[in-house]
């Protein structure tokens, strides 16, 4: 089987996030658990599905932003829909704006979400919510007046004016429904309304958060009394086990701080993340991992459960020498996109590897250089191919590829981050300052695991930089 070039370059997008329900995508996922500190999307599945079906659960999940989060909470989606839930998965950042987020607008999307996904259920008329999106409308309505058409991710095909006009198409998982305002607006479609609007009018957010912030209370009540609790008795119905709902994305939102002098993730999470939780169904959220290191880390713990961290995968251990289990497992990530067909055994006979590599070292030291970040491999592995301009891929092009790559991350780091990752680098771990965070928001510092313990090390990309050996 030879390589074909232009999909094995498809194949390692770095935006991609794998689907593992699609059979294309499952042949090119890696179950990377046993290098990971464990099963932690089985303790997920375990929790809901065998410990607390029944009862509303809330979980956070983290991890270093392109460490394979999105392919693994898909994974644990499948894995939930097998045991008989219906699963709301979405990506907050289509809904948000990240850089202003409130707990207004993930109340909203969430509404939205659920709402859409369940159409086709006829669900008795929300009067109450729909009521108070009309208030809410005519609020905003005064603010502007918008005539717009758009394809709305998650929602569909979507066209709307303030002066009343709405029509929409949406595929759920029931069907495809079409509304308007000639049939009566559907609950998703009137907050889409409202949510279309907000997020890229920085004035009109203000607006909408001062207008319901105070009434959040009544909000989650109407949320849990008109649309999720209807909804899981009418699933149950039809043979299901529950509702359960992912956000993803979350842990994108940016630290900015906000008018009031607080940060944007702490406020979300530590002062607002008990509303967070009051959602009468199983909810997951993801979450920035430097909230980990927060000095109101303990505060949020009491709203909380302790998160469950997705680490890098190890490819050495804390001593520095190399974890061969786990740089097999990433050895067969990269291959498997070349050779999605071929056993994984099969995949590492020569005739395989160098089709790709002048030899299996180049492969190892992609591997090694990546620090078992899933998004970084694929990204310096893209760069690669893009500097070699075909196959096989050399070792000098390789380091050629790190040296630039560690050029572009030097140009930020300040001499106080460089003598924190020195300590990091000798010591192997953090505290919960705030330069750590940053280090940790960058991805200039790594976490692993081994043994359930927790332990740092600075990005192999910077390891060899000359201000590290000071």
């Amino acid at each position: 089987m030879t390589v074909d070039i232009q999909k094995f370059f498809k194949a390692i997008d770095p935006s991609k996030t794998l689907v593992v329900s699609q059979e294309q995508d499952r042949k090119l996922y890696i179950d990377f658990s046993s290098v990971r500190g464990g099963e932690i999307i089985g303790k997920l599945k375990n929790k809901i599905a065998k410990l607390s079906p029944d009862s509303p659960t809330c979980a956070l999940f983290t991890g270093h932003i392109g460490c394979g989060k999105s392919t693994e909470l898909l994974r644990l989606k499948k894995d939930l829909e097998d045991e008989g839930f219906h699963v709301v998965f979405f990506a907050s950042s289509d809904d948000l704006e990240v850089t202003d987020v409130d707990i207004i607008d993930v109340l909203l999307a969430s509404a939205r979400r659920i709402s859409q996904s369940l159409e086709t259920l006829q669900l008795e008329e929300a009067k109450g919510f729909k009521g108070l999106l009309q208030k809410t409308k005519e609020v905003l309505m005064m603010e502007m007046v918008v005539e717009a058409k758009a394809n709305v991710p998650g929602m569909g095909k979507i066209s709307a004016s303030t002066s009343g006009k709405v029509s929409t198409e949406v595929n759920t998982p029931f069907g495809t429904v079409a509304a308007s305002t000639e049939k009566g607006v559907s609950l998703s479609l009137g907050i889409g309304e409202i949510t279309v609007r907000t997020k890229n009018d920085s004035k009109l957010r203000e607006k909408l958060n001062q207008y319901l912030a105070p009434q959040k209370s009544e909000l989650v009540r109407l949320m849990n009394e008109e649309l999720i609790e209807p909804a899981i008795a009418k699933l149950k119905q039809l043979g299901k086990k529950g509702l359960v709902v992912i956000v993803d994305n979350l842990d994108r939102i940016d630290n900015t701080v906000k008018s009031f002098g607080r940060s944007q993730q702490e406020y979300l999470f530590v002062d607002q993340g008990e509303t967070l939780t009051k959602l009468n169904c199983h909810m997951i959220y993801t979450m920035p991992l430097a909230l980990k290191f927060s000095n109101d880390y303990g505060m949020m713990m009491q709203r909380f459960r302790e998160p469950s961290v997705l680490p890098m995968v190890a490819i050495r251990l804390k001593d520095g020498s190399t974890f061969q289990q786990g740089l097999a497992l990433m050895r067969q990530m990269v291959l498997a996109r070349a050779f999605p067909d071929v056993d994984a055994a099969n995949r590492l006979q020569s005739e395989y590897i160098t089709q790709l590599f002048d030899s299996l070292d180049s492969l190892d030291q992609l591997c090694l250089a990546s620090g078992g970040h899933v998004r970084d491999l694929l990204q310096l592995l893209t760069s690669w191919l893009e500097e070699e301009m075909g196959l096989p891929l050399t070792r000098n092009s390789l380091e050629s590829v790190i040296r630039s790559k560690c050029n572009e991350m030097k140009l930020p780091i300040s001499d106080e981050e460089w003598e924190m990752m020195r300590k990091v680098k000798q010591t192997k771990r953090v505290n919960d300052a705030q330069g750590y965070q940053k280090l940790i928001r960058s991805r200039f510092v790594f976490e692993y695991r081994d043994g359930g313990e927790s332990w740092f090390d600075v990005n192999p990309i910077l390891a060899k930089a000359a201000e590290l050996q000071e």
